[in-house]
């Protein structure tokens, strides 16, 4: 079927990313695997780019297009090269809005112009060894201390934990947290009793660094609140439709991408004389993937086109993540048997993706969670 999302623009922006992929990416990017962290020289380079801050005011260094669709162009092309370890996702998607619409002027211009340049690097604190969706649950706390908040806690699984120069901290400032008890703290690299624990060794995604972050007696100022105190909760949910729709983004084209290699697969390689293609039960998986592939790309577009509207819900967000994740993971699972033991070797693409993409259906919010939030929309 014939898109109709993008317009000429778009597809000029998306020659672009692939330029940048191929001449600042793809060239590094088995080292970047090998060492377990992207160089800071890509972050710089996507800066100079273009590639950071998109939605961020021209007057703080960003590309002043608030148009969603920009950045769906840059997942797919990611997802599409594999280079998942270069989380510029998390980055303009996902922090990027907090900054934006939560900053003061006085933070907005003491941080947008490193964040859209690539000389600052931004990461966001939430889970917890013992908290993950849940936020009730959240004990990293934060006691006021006159013109500081003393910040006290652990927080694991951060995305950019290592690369971190700026990193938003959820955190209790009332003794009984919750809903109403959680505010957001900006803290930046160097500050004292701010550490990192180790990188941490995922099975996929080796080179998108993954840090525990320890703060023992950490002072922030108080000119480091973002937002409203105790006003967290509200944030993070606001946010929430965007950051799962980027990942149910990634999974379509991720499925979209692993058709496509192993239709050419089963094309060329020959099993008792013929290709594969020749054989009725490797057609039919590749028939079920390929609707299964065209009816959620229906779907995405739709959800892409009303978010850049700013009509798209919380609910079919939801929808959107479990459902193209899943169909991911799936299509992953079915692609790597087509491929037979090739697929179980790591040079082979679908090896890799397979891998890299079995987080999708965990982070930004369970399976479970997105199906108990949908439910709740429709029993309530």
């Amino acid at each position: 079927m014939q898109r109709q999302l993008y317009t000429a623009d778009h597809e000029a922006f998306r020659g672009t990313v692939r330029t940048f992929l191929a001449k600042e990416v793809t060239p590094h990017y088995e080292q970047w695997e090998k060492d377990g962290i992207v160089s800071r020289d890509a972050w710089r380079a996507a800066g100079r780019q273009g590639l950071l801050g998109l939605a961020v005011p021209e007057e703080y260094g960003g590309g002043g297009q608030p148009d969603y669709r920009y950045s769906a162009v840059l997942a797919e092309e990611f997802t599409r090269a594999g280079a998942a370890g270069l989380a510029i996702g998390l980055h303009n998607d996902i922090i990027g809005p907090y900054l934006t619409s939560l900053a003061t002027d006085e933070q907005k211009r003491r941080w947008l112009p490193g964040f859209c340049s690539g000389e600052i690097i931004t990461a966001i604190a939430m889970t917890e060894p013992g908290a993950g969706s849940d936020l009730q649950g959240i004990r990293t706390r934060a006691e006021d201390g006159g013109d500081h908040w003393l910040l006290n806690g652990t927080k694991t699984f951060i995305s950019n934990g290592i690369l971190a120069d700026l990193v938003i901290v959820v955190a209790r400032t009332t003794p009984e947290g919750g809903a109403h008890g959680l505010s957001l703290l900006v803290v930046e690299r160097g500050t004292a009793g701010f550490e990192r624990g180790r990188n941490l060794d995922k099975i996929g995604q080796k080179s998108q660094d993954t840090a525990e972050l320890f703060f023992h007696d950490v002072r922030v100022p108080k000119e480091n609140l973002l937002g409203e105190l105790n006003g967290a909760f509200v944030h993070l949910m606001t946010n929430l439709a965007q950051e799962r729709l980027g990942i149910a983004v990634a999974g379509i084209a991720a499925a979209e991408h692993l058709l496509e290699i192993t239709t050419r697969y089963v094309k060329e390689r020959e099993a008792f004389g013929r290709p594969l293609a020749k054989l009725q039960h490797i057609r039919f998986e590749i028939a079920e993937m390929a609707t299964e592939c065209a009816v959620t790309r229906a779907f995405l577009d739709r959800c892409i086109a009303d978010h850049a509207d700013g009509a798209l819900d919380g609910v079919h967000a939801s929808m959107a993540k479990w459902w193209a994740t899943e169909l991911q993971k799936r299509v992953a699972d079915r692609c790597l048997q087509l491929h037979g033991g090739y697929g179980y070797m790591s040079e082979y693409p679908v090896a890799k993706a397979f891998t890299d993409g079995r987080i999708q259906t965990i982070y930004g919010g369970t399976t479970e969670i997105m199906k108990e939030i949908i439910g709740r929309s429709l029993l309530a």
